[in-house]
């Protein structure tokens, strides 16, 4: 898992079957310093969450666990919305 900020989103009018239904977004990794620490990457938004929030993202097959996911394409995911940072 690692934290990250939604800086954006992706509208795809074709995609994979397994991804309809998921609303995918831009995320820019962060430490915990608030400091950009990797490019940019799309991941799958489990929670509603919004441009400008701090997340938690999920990758590989642990975001996929759930019987409806196991056959999907998903190998990032936002699973958490960060309320407050204490370093």
């Amino acid at each position: 898992m690692f934290i990250a900020k939604v800086v954006g989103n992706v509208v795809a009018t074709r995609k994979n079957d397994t991804l309809v239904g998921y609303k995918l977004m831009i995320i820019q990794p962060i430490n915990a310093k608030g400091e950009k620490v990797r490019n940019e990457s799309v991941a799958a938004d489990y929670v509603g969450a919004g441009i400008g929030e701090l997340v938690l993202v999920g990758s590989g097959s642990s975001v996929r666990v759930e019987d409806d996911r196991k056959s999907s394409v998903i190998d990032l995911a936002i699973i958490g919305i960060i309320d407050d940072l204490i370093v």
